[in-house]
């Protein structure tokens, strides 16, 4: 899934020693498209959300994986048991990779012969594309040899799509993956998409951030900030922060205030973002912020604490990043929900000597984004039922005891899916990693407040 515009990787990243530590940070705009928390545009429509890949045609996957081994024994037999585990959870996972064109997430797409989606070592049997906005049908054909489709006629310009492919390879097992883009708005204007959604109720941790889908120049950006106003009921004062010229996230100095209603207004039209190139939207939206949930994890412990509405109502077993692969530290924002989700280690540098990742798992439940890079808190129904609460084993990941198809509510895996929202603040402490930068992902409260507001350009 993409955030902000910018590509999500799909399998568990870890930090130091990983090789999706070098992955570059994207910006972040939560959220897949069946996330409450997929980017909006205003004027025209909304954009940016991410691809995903899945075994089965669930509402939107991703992938990032938590593989532990077993709680006893050397950590070179725990890596063996971990690779044993992985590779039993993938024996069924469909050959067939289905790729989108442009990447999940775009926002500056073209509307004439830039979208695609194919697939390798398999045959697609359905693509579903949709304007998000109207929810009206792009028609489109798939190619005589079922490699290829594409879109039959011309896109609109400043408009976010929705697309829905499934595969199935040369066993009949079936694949799916979906993606959201926007195109281009014309050649003198720009748009600026927004997550949360409007009318969503979102958890505390929940910033607004707004990708456009052109460069805002040095220049121009107090003019534009100065257009955008973020007012919440609490009366918290919210400032915004420029991650880059097509990124400003915005928030108040502490979490939201439990039960506060937050009103986003783009008053853009006609404002200068570049040399000739003006704003065109006018809109005002708004949010809920829910109850306030902060869930603590504790690498040395191997324990999850949910604290909500200041009491704690949960602690969790978990198995967290092992010592070659382990997760990032800081406070991080649930940005997506997937009831199942596929994680290809390969999509992060996780590969073995044939160039095929260490693991893919088809049918990961209960997952959750907290990083564009790709690290997850998720249900893990391969490893031993004792890893969780003693060893960390996983590629990065926060895992949490499920069970195969995540149909029992009654794991720790389901009910921690089944209590978080979008912008809950998931905080990893204990972790021999360095804090997530605050542009991976929705993460920008690992800033203090100079430093936020520091990056204001109206201050």
């Amino acid at each position: 899934m993409l955030l902000g515009g910018s590509l999500a990787l799909t399998a568990c990243a870890g930090g130091i020693g990983s090789h999706a530590d070098k992955a570059p940070a994207s910006s972040p705009v939560a959220s897949a498209s069946s996330s409450p928390a997929a980017p909006s545009a205003s004027s025209p429509s909304p954009a940016p959300a991410a691809s995903s890949a899945s075994s089965a045609p669930s509402p939107s996957a991703t992938a990032s994986s938590s593989a532990p081994g077993t709680p006893t024994g050397s950590p070179a037999s725990s890596a063996n048991a971990t690779a044993q585990a992985d590779a039993s959870a993938a024996a069924n996972a469909s050959a067939a990779k289905i790729t989108f064109s442009p990447q999940s997430g775009s926002t500056g797409a073209g509307i004439t012969g830039a979208t695609k989606v194919t697939v390798a070592d398999g045959t697609l049997t359905s693509v579903t594309m949709t304007s998000k906005a109207g929810g009206q049908r792009v028609a489109g054909t798939i190619s005589a040899d079922g490699t290829r489709w594409t879109p039959d006629g011309q896109l609109a310009r400043g408009t976010q799509y929705l697309i829905s492919a499934v595969a199935t390879d040369t066993q009949g097992r079936v694949a799916a993956a979906n993606s959201t883009f926007a195109t281009i708005s014309a050649a003198g204007s720009f748009i600026g998409y927004f997550t949360p959604e409007d009318g969503s109720t979102v958890g505390v941790g929940m910033p607004v951030s707004i990708n456009f889908d052109k460069a805002i120049a040095r220049g121009d950006r107090a003019a534009v900030q100065q257009g955008i106003t973020v007012r919440s009921s609490s009366g918290q004062r919210v400032v915004g922060h420029w991650f880059s010229s097509t990124r400003l996230d915005l928030r108040p100095q502490q979490y939201w205030l439990a039960g506060s209603h937050v009103t986003l207004t783009l008053n853009l039209d006609g404002v200068e973002g570049a040399p000739n190139v003006f704003g065109v939207q006018h809109k005002t939206v708004g949010f809920d912020v829910g109850r306030s949930q902060v869930s603590t994890v504790d690498a040395a412990t191997h324990m999850m604490t949910v604290v909500r509405d200041g009491k704690v109502i949960k602690t969790i077993p978990i198995s967290a990043g092992a010592p070659q692969h382990t997760t990032y530290d800081g406070q991080m924002v649930i940005s997506e929900k997937d009831q199942t989700t596929r994680m290809d280690g390969a999509s992060v540098g996780f590969t073995n000597s044939d160039g095929k990742g260490e693991y893919d798992i088809p049918d990961v439940p209960h997952a959750m984004r907290l990083s564009t890079s790709g690290t997850f808190i998720h249900g893990n129904y391969w490893a031993p039922k004792s890893a969780f609460g003693t060893v960390n084993t996983s590629h990065g990941c926060i895992g949490l005891s499920d069970t195969k198809g995540g149909k029992d509510p009654n794991t720790p895996a389901a009910w921690f899916y089944n209590h978080s929202m979008i912008g809950d603040v998931v905080i990893m402490k204990n972790s021999t990693d360095k804090t997530i930068q605050p542009d991976n992902g929705l993460n920008g409260w690992n800033m203090n407040w100079s430093q936020w507001v520091a990056g204001s350009a109206l201050s």
